[in-house]
């Protein structure tokens, strides 16, 4: 007997679940990268369900997924947590990054068409908005889809797995690598010889734009957590 086919209602119903699922997730990583949940906050279903508006499944599945992303941990009999900012894991993971944007650009310079270009240069213009705006949330959006379109670019999908999996890690420190102003406006004059470097298809140029992007970020990384152990420990 053949299976029966799914109704149009049931299709309605899983593609509901699954929207609700990733806006769930999307919402509760928001709330970690940007720092509205700290590291090592305990995560309140209850509190974080209303918060959220939403029911305690799917906030469960979220907080799972997270957990998979590097961003919260699991702990036995204690519940979930926001994951800890770890200093010597940040450096090897930047470094790792680093190389990986390294070989992307140059791959990207080689693959990505007129058209990936014109679209990396459009969310750059977005990006540029938001940071006029001092919009910080809105202009990180924009440069981690810059840096993923660069990603693709390159056409290797082993590398953008590895890639994506291990900036999970990472994004937290990524935006807070952004809350100084100065370091802020730097970052934005880095990406416009990012996107001039890919425009003129210069691949060893930006393979060295990405990689001292990444240093620079890890720099900065480092300062902030100092600066947080400093004040915790008042």
């Amino acid at each position: 007997m053949s299976n029966p086919q799914p109704t149009p209602n049931n299709v309605t119903s899983l593609a509901d679940r699954r929207l609700l699922h990733e806006t769930v997730i999307d919402q509760l990583r928001d709330l970690i990268v940007q720092g509205e949940l700290a590291p090592e906050t305990k995560l309140n279903e209850r509190v974080l369900a209303e918060r959220l508006g939403t029911s305690r499944t799917p906030l469960r599945e979220a907080i799972k997924f997270l957990a998979s992303e590097g961003l919260v941990e699991l702990l036995p009999n204690r519940g979930a947590v926001v994951a800890p900012l770890k200093p010597e894991k940040m450096k090897e993971v930047f470094v790792v990054l680093g190389a990986l944007e390294a070989l992307a650009g140059d791959l990207a310079c080689r693959n990505a068409s007129e058209a990936d270009i014109a679209e990396i240069r459009a969310l750059h213009f977005h990006m540029l908005a938001h940071h006029a705006a001092g919009e910080l949330a809105q202009y990180f959006k924009y440069n981690q889809q810059i840096h993923s379109r660069i990603m693709d670019c390159a056409g290797n999908a082993t590398l953008a797995a590895s890639y994506r999996s291990l900036n999970a890690h990472v994004k937290r420190a990524r935006y807070l690598a952004n809350l100084s102003r100065e370091r802020w406006d730097k970052a934005v004059q880095e990406h416009g010889e990012i996107l001039d470097a890919l425009t003129r298809r210069d691949g060893a140029r930006l393979q060295a734009l990405l990689r001292d992007h990444l240093a620079n970020k890890l720099v900065l990384v480092m300062e902030a957590l100092d600066k947080r152990k400093a004040e915790a420990a008042q």
